[in-house]
């Protein structure tokens, strides 16, 4: 079994996973946020500081590519795997975000299935990269996820990671497990399930109802509570008690931020994971709304240090 990271846009960079990985336990490997497949001439490896293999020694990574070109996404993959020695290349055709869908760019793609294949088929001919697919059961309709499997069915897909909702809902409502099922049922390639796994309970689930599936992604949920991946795997915890290695973590992760931008955007890149940290250390709607509306980086920290403090006795 293996357990993944999701590829959250503007915050799972390099700078993130390697300092998440030094502090917790429990994730085998991740994919990256995604960039913009482009043509060979336009693109410039050397202003993607998040593939650069110094950067991922500590975590293997899967480079994620955002397109709707065939051409360019194969480009793109010839010259990260020339640039960085890169074999596996992940397309995202899940991201349901309204600018990225009205592109027809990520979940977008969803209703097009002879557009999937043709990429498909363009980088399984062209290129010797293994190449996977990041999915939802579709933009409208579970058909439109359905009439892709049936189209991929017969290509060397390195594998299917899916996200059981349509990229209408957004993130909101239950995931449809159900309809997963049928994917589940339909496919015989593999699958990498990813989707609201935010506590023990749920993945214990996931592994009884669909016990084929032995790669899983964490995204939302391993922010929220960032031991949730070891709570998985070993059911055990670390001497030190879970607050104190929290705050050690932030800390840390505070101090590189600063040294790779300056105050005014790491305020920004820290307010978005306090949406996310408010769960684990259970901040009521008032106490975020407080913290996130300090916009001095100094008052910002102390003020963040109190909560945590307070709320590790």
């Amino acid at each position: 079994m293996k357990l993944w990271l999701a590829p959250l846009h503007g915050i799972t960079y390099f700078n993130f996973r390697n300092c998440f990985v030094k502090h917790f336990h429990g994730i085998d490997c991740a994919i990256t946020p995604f960039i913009a497949a482009q043509p060979k001439d336009k693109l410039n490896p050397k202003k993607l500081r998040d593939l650069f293999p110094e950067n991922n020694a500590v975590l293997p990574v899967i480079p994620q590519l955002m397109g709707n070109k065939p051409d360019d996404i194969k480009e793109t993959i010839v010259a990260l795997s020339e640039t960085f020695g890169y074999k596996q290349f992940n397309w995202n055709i899940g991201c349901p975000m309204n600018q990225i869908v009205r592109k027809k760019r990520g979940c977008g793609v969803m209703p097009f299935s002879d557009l999937v294949e043709e990429t498909v088929s363009e980088v399984c001919r062209k290129t010797v990269s293994r190449f996977s697919l990041k999915m939802r059961l579709g933009l409208h309709s579970p058909e439109e996820g359905l009439e892709i499997l049936q189209k991929l069915a017969s290509y060397p897909i390195d594998f299917l990671c899916i996200h059981p909702r349509l990229g209408t809902q957004q993130y909101e409502g239950n995931v449809h497990l159900d309809i997963f099922e049928t994917f589940y049922q339909t496919t015989n390639h593999k699958i990498v399930y990813s989707g609201d796994i935010n506590d023990v309970d749920f993945f214990v689930h996931l592994r009884k109802r669909f016990p084929k599936i032995e790669n899983f992604m964490l995204g939302r949920g391993i922010l929220q509570n960032p031991f949730l991946a070891e709570q998985i795997t070993v059911g055990a915890q670390n001497s030190a008690p879970l607050p104190i290695r929290f705050i050690n973590f932030y800390n840390e992760y505070s101090e590189i931020l600063l040294t790779l931008t300056n105050e005014k955007i790491t305020l920004s890149s820290l307010k978005e994971l306090w949406h996310y940290f408010a769960v684990f250390w259970k901040l009521n709607p008032l106490e975020l709304r407080k913290l996130l509306q300090v916009n001095d980086y100094t008052e910002f920290s102390k003020a963040a240090q109190e909560l945590m403090s307070e709320n590790a006795v």
